[in-house]
């Protein structure tokens, strides 16, 4: 590459695929070689997922009870609508979290729009 190429516009990519992708690559590498000898039913990896579940369960709630931006302006009662749209979509589809995610965005956007108008 020529240094004009480097300093006309392609340098972040670089810099996102130096600083962004390439660390991020390293541990999901190490992951795979030393979790390949985990046994899937041990404690360790029943400790992790429920932890897992803790830190998605308090995101899920953070977002719905104390929202920023845009969907500071949709009610509480239509993001807990919302909410259990998605949830009883993905029970009723046999455990399909992308029937159940869609479900809960598009109830969430239908709601945004009905309040904004």
């Amino acid at each position: 590459m020529t240094p004009e190429a480097w300093s006309g516009g392609l340098w972040p990519y670089f810099a996102l695929i130096l600083f962004g992708f390439l660390p991020s690559e390293v541990w999901r590498m190490l992951s795979i070689i030393v979790g390949h000898g985990i046994d899937e039913k041990s404690e360790l990896l029943e400790w992790v997922r429920a932890v897992a579940t803790a830190l998605l369960a308090g995101v899920v709630a953070n977002i719905l009870l104390t929202p920023s931006g845009a969907l500071a302006t949709v009610p509480l009662v239509a993001r807990v609508g919302a909410m259990v749209i998605g949830l009883g979509v993905f029970a009723l589809t046999r455990r399909s979290v992308i029937a159940g995610v869609a479900a809960g965005e598009a109830a969430i956007v239908s709601a945004a729009w009905w309040f904004a108008g």
